[in-house]
């Protein structure tokens, strides 16, 4: 998954640390399996008497239920992508940048490097963007993700409820993860309402832990779809617009016209297929139609004019940057 060629030697703390990264996985794992029984077995199969009813409940649940298990599948084990090989500086490069006088020779050699690669986002001081860890240039919206420890195509952000970087392939698959999750959770609700109103009134049949099994299923779906439908609403946003999460949060930097969080921005429709493709068949299934390669992406035109010229002004803040050049031995040119 990473782009580092020389494998990393696993230690029996990494190993400890790769182990703990899955638990959020498998405590929402867990929450689905429970549910399916407190659903399946509790409320349809032993609490209905009606099977036509039950029958229509568990086709709806279980077509909800496949295409987020789907969905969700397809997020967690999609790979972060690959930078190709040959926007990897060779080690004589990477010698003569380290030794470089100060930043302005380090930058020659990067523009010099990248001159003939497809790159547009620079740093704050203009130079071509540089991972140190990796030894690459990065790609336009691709950033180095330090829990994957490698650089991510189009990186969104690092979600530890699918112990993965959510990014260029997997973008169309976490949205859809995120909108069946919310459409599972307020269907096991609304299907369980009545049960809840029925205990609110002291009218509930049967005894024991299945009918409570019901009533936590209800808070549950309540709870879940309450903190999905901000996060869902969000990335749909997100969709439109042609951001990602950090580019909603820090501008992209483009060579030409300078910081501009709407670089991307290329109209709606065109955002929206961007992600999910022009073939409305595929929009709702967790199949990969994304445009591109992961690699360019086509920029919203920036005419040359009098603004452009003294500093684009549009609505974003200039923030730091997180690609600094690496450190010298004349640490006094430096600029702070």
């Amino acid at each position: 998954m990473g782009n580092d060629d020389h494998g990393r030697r696993k230690t029996p703390c990494s190993c400890c640390m790769s182990v703990f990264k899955w638990i959020p996985v498998l405590f929402i794992t867990a929450v689905i399996g429970w549910s399916y029984y407190a659903y399946v077995v509790q409320l349809c199969i032993l609490g209905m008497e009606n099977r036509v009813t039950m029958a229509v409940f568990l086709l709806f649940y279980h077509l909800t239920l496949v295409l987020f298990l789907w969905s969700y599948w397809q997020t967690i084990f999609t790979s972060v992508g690959r930078v190709p090989d040959h926007w990897r500086l060779p080690e004589s490069e990477v010698e003569r940048l380290f030794r470089a006088e100060n930043q302005e020779a380090q930058k020659r050699i990067l523009n010099n490097f990248a001159r003939n690669l497809p790159v547009t986002n620079r740093t704050m001081n203009g130079a071509v963007r540089f991972c140190e860890k990796c030894k690459i240039i990065k790609p336009d919206r691709s950033h180095h993700c330090s829990v994957c420890n490698c650089c991510v195509l189009k990186m969104d952000h690092h979600c530890p409820w699918v112990n993965n970087c959510v990014n260029f392939y997997n973008y169309k698959y976490f949205v859809l993860f995120l909108g069946y999750a919310l459409i599972y959770c307020l269907y096991v609700a609304f299907t369980t309402l009545n049960d809840f109103i029925q205990f609110w009134k002291g009218q509930l049949n049967g005894t024991g832990m299945g009918r409570f099994h019901i009533l936590f299923l209800f808070f549950i779906g309540i709870m879940f779809a309450i903190s999905l439908v901000s996060l869902f609403g969000y990335h749909i946003y997100l969709v439109f617009m042609n951001r990602t999460t950090l580019e909603a949060f820090r501008a992209p930097i483009f060579r030409v016209g300078g910081p501009d969080k709407n670089g991307y921005n290329l109209g709606r429709y065109a955002n929206f297929c961007e992600v999910f493709g022009d073939n409305w068949q595929y929009w709702f299934l967790p199949i990969f139609t994304s445009f591109g390669d992961g690699i360019s992406y086509p920029i919203r035109h920036l005419e040359e004019d009098t603004e452009t010229l003294l500093g684009y002004q549009s609505d974003t803040r200039i923030e730091m940057e997180e690609d600094f050049f690496p450190e010298t031995r004349f640490h006094d040119t430096i600029i702070p």
